[in-house]
């Protein structure tokens, strides 16, 4: 399998969902509001890859953008209450469904996004291990991240060389 920094178009059953990356705790700021931290935006499609983007913000359009941009209308999105991913129906994405981790609900049938918060708490979990990454930095961690979760099943360091001899540096 060759390794492509942005998947093809997502179809089958994808997962979104949004991180908040930076200090454990900001003093006097709470949640999404928590200043000086890093938005990360991530798709994960079932069974397949994760990827993920850095965005400015958590607005509708942003999210939209990169949604209509990555998804196949036909999949199954799911999603959590979170209002920037409001109106995916009304922009062809009839299939929508979430779960509302405010009501306690995180499982609904075949509707609920571990599989996108499990990236999350990888990706959590090794970058901890720098104890902090500098800013400039931050986006080759996340990508370093997100290759090692795709291909987590699979010889790293094999891997590594066959793509160093499909593309020498």
């Amino acid at each position: 399998m060759a390794w492509s920094p942005v998947p093809a178009e997502l179809a089958g059953a994808v997962e979104l969902d949004e991180s908040y990356f930076g200090p454990r705790r900001v003093r006097g700021k709470r949640g999404r509001g928590a200043v000086g931290k890093t938005i990360v935006f991530g798709l994960f499609k079932r069974g397949g890859q994760v990827y993920t983007e850095i965005v400015p913000d958590c607005s509708r359009k942003m999210l939209q953008a990169i949604i209509r941009g990555k998804i196949d209308v036909a999949a199954m999105v799911n999603t959590d209450g979170w209002r920037g991913c409001d109106g995916l129906v009304d922009v062809g994405f009839d299939r929508h469904f979430r779960v509302r981790h405010g009501q306690d609900e995180f499982v609904g049938g075949a509707s609920h996004i571990n599989g996108i918060e499990s990236f999350w708490s990888f990706a959590k979990a090794r970058l901890q291990q720098f104890k902090g990454v500098p800013r400039h930095t931050f986006l080759l961690h996340l990508k370093e991240s997100e290759f090692r979760f795709n291909h987590r099943y699979e010889n790293l360091y094999k891997l590594l060389l066959k793509l160093l001899r499909q593309q020498p540096l």
